[in-house]
């Protein structure tokens, strides 16, 4: 199989171990033996949205890491914690809890263009050391601030508001002046934003300090939760012979991209790595197909085609 696996991604479940839960399925699904890869890294405490790349996807993996993400996260009031997370240890506290209309007047300050410093527990690398092993380890991590995006960001009812189907607007905890213990965010970031350290630098604008208490991806790059399956859902497929039925094809990966329609010279060329020239098409990326068939993904650039990454189907 050549496409992808969606998976809504339980808490406690590293994105490694959603690649081996795939491997796993086509294994005892009794398929063909693939390549399986992850698009994009999910931390264990967070859960949702992870696209599981098989076969010639896995080519679309790294295009996949770049793509914009969009997560909902509550952010309690009152403890920072070393992981900025419900894991780490208390590092400062305060008594201050914010109210919704000044939360509401911060969030202009974190939205567009802004300049972020990563987690100390972190997957980034100091001195070829990863963050993250010389915190447990109780050194001093410095990491440089990053420029990311924030597209937008916003209040959204929390998990329990949505369990018990509270309106937000009629949410008595949300009145404009009430101290909040806590807030729900919905994030629409770029490539390489840490949502807790959003969180952390919300709560520090607000006269207070706060960490994560809830992380929940529910979109990456053209994949949400609607088409996201839970581990269960993927074992039962497996059992039953039926993972084509839950495979997305490879084109899904690219939906956000024009298609184009290549004859069958034009595939045969674009397959040896040739430069197709003289073609009306506008400059920029396309999935170029020959029928139903994807030969490459595509640069256009002053009507020459050439391959980005090529599909051996």
């Amino acid at each position: 199989m050549h496409g992808w696996i969606i998976l809504d991604k339980p808490l406690g479940l590293g994105s490694t171990q959603g690649v081996s839960a795939v491997k796993r399925a086509l294994r005892e699904g009794g398929y063909a033996k693939a390549k399986v890869g992850h698009g994009g890294t999910l931390d264990p405490l967070a859960s949702g949205v992870l696209p599981i790349a098989l076969g010639e996807a896995t080519k679309l993996a790294g295009r996949m890491l770049d793509s914009d993400k969009v997560y909902d996260f509550t952010i309690q009031f009152g403890v920072e914690t070393d992981t900025l997370d419900a894991e780490g240890k208390a590092v400062a506290e305060s008594e201050v809890r914010p109210a919704l209309a000044q939360l509401e007047a911060v969030l202009p300050r974190f939205t567009g263009p802004i300049e972020q410093v990563p987690p100390a527990y972190s997957a980034l690398k100091v001195d070829g050391e990863r963050a993250y092993d010389l915190a447990r380890a109780g050194e001093e991590v410095v990491l440089k601030s990053r420029a990311v995006t924030i597209y937008a960001l916003e209040v959204v009812p929390s998990p329990h508001e949505r369990r018990v189907g509270v309106a937000l607007e009629h949410a008595a905890v949300r009145s404009a002046e009430t101290p909040l213990q806590d807030i729900t965010l919905r994030a629409h970031v770029s490539k390489g934003t840490y949502i807790r350290s959003l969180a952390r630098d919300i709560a520090r604008a607000l006269g207070t300090v706060g960490h994560v208490t809830y992380l929940r991806r529910i979109k990456a790059g053209p994949f949400t939760l609607d088409q996201a399956i839970s581990l269960d859902f993927l074992a039962d497929a497996a059992k039953e012979r039926r993972l084509e039925d839950i495979c997305l094809p490879l084109r899904a990966g690219l939906d956000d991209i024009p298609a184009f329609s290549l004859t069958p010279d034009q595939a045969g060329l674009l397959r040896q790595g040739r430069v197709l020239v003289g073609i009306a098409v506008h400059d920029g990326l396309h999935f170029a197909l020959l029928g139903d068939i994807p030969v490459a993904l595509v640069e256009a650039e002053a009507g020459s085609l050439r391959v980005v990454r090529g599909f051996n189907l």
